[in-house]
């Protein structure tokens, strides 16, 4: 009896050192993985968030897909809370590829923007590309170009489905952006004195391989559908060489590159297409982000491009507007973008002068864009 209390009250004390020296032992950290981790910055220094721009502007790249029947008064008061002078609203015959309906979408957006809105918001126009291969098509786009434009339309809007696979012509076959057909439509936008905004291919990470060294990682994980292999639909720099194609060939056809033409990360080479396509302006919609991270390189192109720059945004969430502001006014250092998914990144103001200001924000736009009201901007 005796030697089996003995044995309990040493394997008892055994136990709880074994307990106590558990407890004791530094607990064992998993490692933060990418998306989790969001660290808040201890960084003291001036901040000056805006709310809205120094002076008022037009958005060049905007897309409203419900303004036949929208509440543009509405509108029109989130526009006046950011000092957004014009919207243009690139979407006017919607995303349908029917011939009819688009012009209804488009009539319908006019007629809405005349009755309410008429001084504060403009509408591009855009593509039907049913039944393209046909021999009658380019004639027959050619003519609903003029018919937009006689209707009100400002511009053309050009979206990246075109290159992509999503345009197919009547043989089941990729149209290129550079495709002959398409020809006749560049040059009666030069006729008509209309700009054409062009959207070709997306960010060239998208055709790298989604590795730990792809900057977009993250963002190809939240949208797997952005990923583009090395033949998805052909490279980019193929993709790209065909929309600078037309930019060459149609001198007298005001272009605007939408997204800085993709080349926002890599300004030395945007400088060098600016050069070889002097028909060609650039909007800074959806990469703030890469000006935000280089505004001493950023500033400079826009002191030697400061007439062939635009303001655009494109998706429309009046709350992500602050960020250009502050990227472009401010000289704030390392502050937050509003997408983690776009840019992990910080952002340092650009600090442009008011001069350059003013031609960002409208002065340019005023200039290609036929049809605007002046009087709404300072000179």
């Amino acid at each position: 009896m005796k030697k089996a209390l003995l044995f309990l009250s040493v394997s008892i004390g055994i136990s709880l050192s074994a307990c106590a020296q558990q407890s004791s032992a530094p607990l064992t950290e998993q490692p933060l993985g990418f998306e989790e981790y969001d660290p808040i910055s201890t960084l003291k220094v001036e901040e000056h968030p805006l709310k809205k721009a120094k002076f008022p502007f037009i958005d060049v790249h905007n897309h409203q897909y419900q303004m036949p029947s929208q509440d543009l008064k509405a509108l029109v008061k989130e526009m006046d809370a950011l000092n957004m002078g014009i919207m243009v609203n690139l979407s006017g015959r919607g995303w349908t590829q029917e011939w009819a309906e688009g012009t209804a979408t488009l009539k319908g957006s006019l007629e809405n923007v005349a009755k309410n809105e008429p001084k504060r918001i403009a509408v591009f126009t855009n593509l039907q590309f049913k039944g393209f291969g046909e021999k009658d098509w380019s004639a027959k786009a050619v003519k609903q170009l003029e018919e937009d434009v006689k209707m009100g339309a400002k511009g053309l809007k050009i979206y990246k489905s075109l290159g992509f696979a999503g345009i197919k012509d009547d043989k089941g076959n990729r149209v290129p952006v550079s495709d002959a057909r398409l020809q006749p439509v560049w040059q009666k936008c030069g006729e008509l004195g209309i700009p054409v905004l062009i959207h070709t291919a997306d960010v060239p990470s998208f055709w790298d391989p989604m590795d730990r060294y792809n900057e977009r990682w993250l963002e190809l994980k939240t949208h797997p559908g952005r990923k583009r292999g090395p033949n998805d639909p052909i490279p980019f720099d193929s993709l790209i060489a065909e929309q600078h194609h037309i930019f060459k060939v149609n001198p007298k056809t005001t272009f605007i590159n939408a997204h800085m033409g993709w080349y926002p990360n890599n300004l030395k080479k945007l400088d060098s297409l600016m050069i070889a396509f002097p028909n060609m302006y650039v909007e800074i919609g959806a990469v703030i982000a890469e000006l935000g991270r280089q505004p001493r390189t950023a500033k400079k192109f826009f002191d030697k491009y400061q007439d062939r720059v635009l303001f655009g945004k494109d998706s429309w969430v009046p709350a992500e507007y602050a960020t250009y502001f502050r990227v472009l006014e401010t000289e704030d250092e390392y502050f937050p973008y509003h997408k983690k998914y776009h840019a992990f990144w910080r952002m340092y103001g650009m600090g442009l002068s008011d001069e350059i200001l003013k031609k960002l924000y409208y002065k340019n736009a005023l200039k290609i864009i036929p049809g605007l009201d002046k009087s709404l901007f300072p000179n």
